[in-house]
């Protein structure tokens, strides 16, 4: 167990090893490890005007995708978790794990179809990449809600707030969503990693001038070794500040949770 623990360790981290070391290598070509060291790739990355824009577009899309998947995640959620019927329920978590199942390749082509019609002629804004992540994305953030919900049993605290008069709204801003903030956060990282480094749909549907940073990051590996490994590094950077924002967020609401219950 623990060679095999290994193993795997040593396959997901030596990419990344090696994208660092490149990063800050002269020169790499038909070698194992580049020879030189400078730090002028990072330069280039910071100078290069698309690389700056690109950055920025991903995290208004990142931020944005976030604020709309927990407005739409948690009624939506506490919906499928209170249905009456059995049914209901396992058909509305067949439609909402959709586009999971379906590849992004696929639900892009729609979006082309449907946004490039004389009447909605919205193919390359900015609201359809934040559409399109948000559709890749919801998903998760639904899943890791309703499991939350039956881990916390919050239909017997609903009906026990509800006999001593307790009305919707109070039992919905009093229980639902304080007992949630934790996987809301959690659910959120999932949430703000895809939508960062998502490439498929976004490469299909986003406009020159909303191009995200994994779209924009492909031209890189058309150039120096150097510049793609440095312009991947920071992609990793923006992924991993994310995650433990996300982490810092989830265990501050965990521990309002704890203090509350």
């Amino acid at each position: 167990m623990a060679l095999a623990t290994a193993l795997y360790l040593v396959y997901l981290f030596t990419p990344i090893l090696l994208l660092v070391v490149g990063s800050f290598g002269d020169v790499w070509f038909n070698t194992l490890l580049p020879t030189g060291a400078t730090g002028k790739w990072y330069v280039q990355v910071v100078e290069d005007g698309s690389f700056r824009r690109a950055f920025v577009t991903s995290l208004e899309v990142c931020v944005a995708t976030c604020v709309l998947a927990s407005l739409a995640g948690v009624p939506l959620a506490y919906a499928i978790y209170s249905a009456a019927s059995r049914g209901v329920r396992v058909a509305a978590r067949i439609v909402y794990l959709l586009p999971i199942a379906v590849p992004p390749l696929v639900l892009a082509f729609g979006f082309v179809l449907v946004f490039s019609s004389d009447a909605l002629p919205f193919l390359g804004s900015l609201w359809v990449l934040i559409g399109g992540h948000l559709v890749l994305t919801l998903p998760y953030l639904v899943q890791t809600l309703v499991g939350d919900m039956r881990h916390l049993k919050l239909a017997e605290q609903e009906i026990a707030a509800e006999s001593l008069g307790a009305s919707f709204a109070a039992r919905f801003r009093d229980i639902v969503l304080p007992a949630l903030g934790h996987s809301l956060s959690s659910g959120l990282i999932m949430v703000a990693a895809l939508s960062i480094g998502e490439f498929q749909l976004s490469n299909l549907v986003a406009g020159f001038l909303t191009r995200p940073y994994p779209v924009v990051l492909l031209q890189a590996f058309y150039g120096a070794t150097g510049f793609a490994c440095a312009a991947t590094v920071v992609l990793l950077a923006l992924a991993l500040i994310a995650s433990i924002a996300g982490a810092v967020t989830a265990r501050g609401a965990g521990g309002v949770h704890g203090v509350s219950a």
